[in-house]
């Protein structure tokens, strides 16, 4: 497929204004944020990471082999778990407070690590376990900020401010990192910063609803302008957002699955907001049956080849097979049932041998990804700590309704989007990351005697 280029401006220009606008935006946001310290460059920057492409695709450094991670990937990981652990040690972390406050997430990555013992790849197994050591550990970076609320706060605005305005020119000006063909079409999709088309729309879902609940914040009075064109930068920044998940041919469900995720969130916060408005609440029994009834429906539409999800598919003007997913799904169920209990082992199932078999990246439903890895283990275990943050999100709208609303509307988003797409399983995804980070910000503890000096 031949695309036309229109590049109005030479592709090193667009680059220096696109990077003066990431500049002016972050002076902005620290001039905002002067609760927050320094140190919160630290999850800033792994999440940065996890958001879009590994550092070796970045500069070109291939690994030999793709699975077992790039060197300088594994490197900068370890490196950060380091710097968190000095972090943390020299903050005084309450270690056993916070983790007894977190139970179910302690579970499941604990899980995560039981199934080294019965993994194929033990090896391979461990060192993609310790990617989700870091993940928990940048979230107890933000926790142990003296307002982790603002801090995750900084970390959204500082993410939409880079990642968003950054994407277009690498898909206009930059096609070698900004573009991809697909392995057996050879039709081209749009990536921007991240490493596939569906990663790059979970990033504009994010960051849109974000944007959104910011918006209207500041309509309210809660999040005044630090700069009287702040509101048209960010409203700039939204569309180009909207822009990217209409892909190359502008269609609106060129990421059905993405759009599908945005519109429950969007409805569950407009649910909240009416009955908020009402003087009632959205109480344990809507949300929590909620919460249970997308996990259930997007496991059992597994074992039902998709049936369920017919409707949504026509509606996006797909085929039956939603793409190809559905006779994965009925291919992989097998697979499942000869280890349905325990699972394969964590983060070892998709291999490139898998991948050319199956004629796919991945099983493209995160509740399948958790049955081959985890099993039906697995899948209880998460289940549980995505009700235990509803949970606490749910009460937390009785009494900061505007940080309750953006939680409860990322834990729906992201359980939708893991009916067609994956990343339930692993929290270096951006999706699962942010629930990750905003349920353990909000983790009700006593810092008295916590340091940020220093660190």
């Amino acid at each position: 497929m031949k695309i036309r280029e229109e590049t109005h401006l030479p592709p090193t220009l667009a680059l220096v204004l696109c990077l003066a606008f990431i500049y002016l935006m972050l002076r902005l946001e620290r001039r905002q944020s002067t609760d927050v310290s320094r140190v919160l460059w630290v999850p800033t920057i792994w999440m940065l990471v996890t958001a879009s492409k590994p550092l070796g695709a970045w500069l070109h450094v291939r690994s030999t082999n793709p699975e077992q991670g790039g060197t300088l990937d594994l490197v900068f990981q370890a490196a950060l778990i380091l710097v968190a652990i000095v972090i943390l040690s020299r903050r005084h972390f309450d270690w056993s407070g916070t983790i007894r406050k977190n139970a179910w997430l302690m579970a499941f990555v604990a899980f995560m690590l039981l199934s080294v013992l019965w993994s194929d790849f033990p090896w391979l197994s461990f060192k993609r376990w310790g990617k989700e050591l870091l993940a928990v550990l940048m979230a107890f970076i933000v926790l142990s900020e003296p307002s982790p609320r603002r801090a995750m706060e900084s970390i959204f605005k500082r993410m939409t401010y880079i990642l968003i305005p950054l994407s277009p020119v690498l898909i206009k000006y930059f096609p070698e990192y900004g573009r991809l063909y697909t392995p057996w079409s050879g039709e081209v999709m749009w990536t921007g910063v991240a490493n596939h088309k569906n990663s790059l729309a979970s990033l504009c879902i994010i960051s849109a609803t974000f944007l959104i609940w910011s918006l209207v914040r500041r309509r309210q009075g809660h999040n005044p302008a630090g700069w009287k064109y702040q509101t048209y930068a960010e409203i700039l920044i939204l569309a180009m957002a909207f822009w990217m998940l209409g892909g190359p041919g502008g269609n609106v469900f060129y990421s059905a699955t993405s759009i599908y995720a945005f519109s429950a969130g969007l409805l569950v916060w407009g649910a909240c907001s009416l009955a908020k408005k009402r003087g009632t609440s959205l109480s344990a029994k809507i949300l929590t049956p909620l919460v249970i009834g997308i996990i259930v429906f997007g496991t059992v539409s597994v074992f039902t080849a998709g049936s369920r999800l017919g409707f949504f598919a026509s509606a996006a003007g797909r085929d039956a097979t939603l793409t190809g997913r559905t006779q994965v799904w009925t291919s992989l169920v097998p697979v499942v049932m000869k280890s349905p209990m325990l699972g394969k082992g964590f983060g070892v199932f998709w291999t490139p041998e898998r991948r050319e078999y199956f004629q796919i990246s991945g099983a493209h439903n995160g509740y399948l990804d958790v049955l081959l890895e985890l099993g039906f283990v697995g899948i209880i275990l998460v289940s549980a700590f995505y009700l235990s943050a509803c949970g606490k999100a749910r009460r937390e709208l009785l009494r900061d309704f505007d940080w309750g609303v953006l939680w409860m509307a990322s834990i729906i988003i992201t359980l939708v989007h893991n009916m067609g797409e994956s990343s339930l399983s692993s929290f270096t995804n951006y999706l699962t990351a942010a629930v990750l980070f905003m349920t353990v910000a909000s983790t009700n503890m006593t810092r008295a005697g916590a340091r940020t000096d220093g660190a």
